[in-house]
């Protein structure tokens, strides 16, 4: 039995490898896969795969694309999710900003540095002719975090998947003011380069078996209520979710890297364009 090591956040997005690894999929195929939930998020993630205490990572794709050309000894091997990451932008529900444009010079508050919290607020400042220069930050690590800033108000407003944030809308601790999509596919695998040269092998199949799971997954009988159930969610806002996220079997491909690297690049985020067989295996 050949342990490896993944990493993801604790979202609605990666149900499919819990049942995969529930099924036993990946120990009848001889592999121990080992799920760490990272409510931190991107960057974080980043951070275990430069410090082998994960050799796999389910990441945003911005954030792995920045952190591998900043020296990240990882490549992403796979698309996981092709559709866009919708961001909602939240402010606490008590605020007196009402508007995407009341936001322009106030503090985000975001999980970390290289986090997509992080990178999303100054696409979104781009997004609307802000001085993506001069934007203020407030680490907050989670998103119970980001709630005790925007309470205290040591932060303004924070972007987080707008599903898995509804609920607190819901509650009235947050008011989302806008949203935020992703300009690309939102979620890949990424595999430290160690563990891609020493046992490509396990790497095929652990993507074989999940890429069976996401093809079905959307026929799985009332997956959208064990969805609902599982993340605390409305079924209607799971059912809508559902609707709208799209898992993918292929490679990344080179005319969407560009585009990533490029927007990244005008923002400052990166510091120079690596050539494709850089970032993908």
């Amino acid at each position: 039995m050949k342990t490896i090591k993944i990493a993801g956040v604790p979202e609605h997005f990666n149900l499919p490898w819990h049942l995969c690894i529930e099924n036993g999929e990946f120990s009848t195929a001889g592999i121990n896969l080992q799920w760490t939930d990272v409510p931190e998020g991107t960057g974080k993630m980043c951070q275990m795969l430069r410090e082998e205490e994960t050799d796999i990572a389910v990441v945003l794709t911005e954030g792995i694309v920045k952190d591998i050309i900043a020296g990240n000894n990882s490549k992403i091997v796979q698309v996981y999710v092709k559709s866009p990451l919708i961001w909602g932008i939240h402010v606490d529900a008590n605020s007196q900003y009402k508007t995407i444009n009341d936001l322009k010079g106030t503090k985000a508050a975001i999980s970390r540095y290289g986090s997509g919290s992080h990178l999303m607020s100054i696409v979104n400042a781009k997004n609307n002719n802000w001085d993506t220069q001069n934007l203020e930050f407030e680490i907050v690590n989670t998103i119970d975090g980001a709630v005790e800033a925007l309470i205290s108000q040591k932060a303004d407003y924070f972007m987080w998947e707008r599903f898995m944030t509804k609920p607190l809308v819901d509650d009235g601790t947050f008011r989302r003011v806008g949203d935020c999509p992703t300009p690309w596919s939102c979620f890949v695998i990424a595999v430290r380069n160690e563990i891609l040269e020493t046992q490509p092998h396990i790497i095929e199949q652990i993507l074989e078996i999940i890429n069976t799971t996401t093809e079905e997954f959307k026929h799985i009988p009332s997956i959208d209520r064990t969805l609902a159930s599982k993340y605390n969610q409305k079924l209607e806002d799971i059912q809508e979710w559902l609707s709208l996220t799209q898992w993918s079997q292929h490679q990344l491909d080179k005319k969407t890297l560009d585009k990533i690297q490029n927007q990244l690049y005008t923002l400052n985020i990166i510091e120079k364009v690596a050539p494709y067989e850089t970032i993908v295996k």
